[in-house]
């Protein structure tokens, strides 16, 4: 592994998967049920350190995939018990509703970051991740 340059859209995603991660913890911290294990926000981080450092073309799908897959679930979750809007509109608990907000803005940072990792060409300028 090494530390490479890497393109705006790649540090957007590293970005948002990191910012997931780090709102899942928060919201655990802070007493939300929603996440009985770290299972996530350590997936999380292990996309982003491949996004980071793995020079792959499929790299930018793990970057896409990760996010995705949890940003459906949490819209499962949320159509099916609602746990999840309440913790969005919940202003008695700070700790779960920071914890929520920055799981949402890290999901779409990190899925649009991997989207711009994949639609831009190869070789150009940068070094892409």
């Amino acid at each position: 592994m090494s530390v490479r340059r890497l393109s705006n859209a790649a540090k957007l995603s590293v970005t948002g998967l990191v910012l997931t991660a780090a709102g899942m913890l928060l919201q655990i911290a802070a007493g939300s049920e929603l996440y009985p294990t770290p299972a996530g926000p350590i997936i999380l981080l292990a996309a982003a350190v491949i996004v980071a450092f793995v020079r792959r073309r499929w790299t930018p799908w793990v970057g896409l995939l990760v996010p995705l897959v949890l940003g459906v679930g949490a819209i499962v979750a949320a159509v099916m018990t609602g746990e999840f809007v309440a913790q969005l509109t919940d202003v008695g608990n700070p700790g779960v509703l920071l914890g929520s907000l920055m799981h949402v803005i890290g999901l779409v940072a990190a899925i649009a970051g991997s989207v711009g990792m994949l639609l831009r060409p190869q070789g150009t300028g940068e070094l892409e991740r």
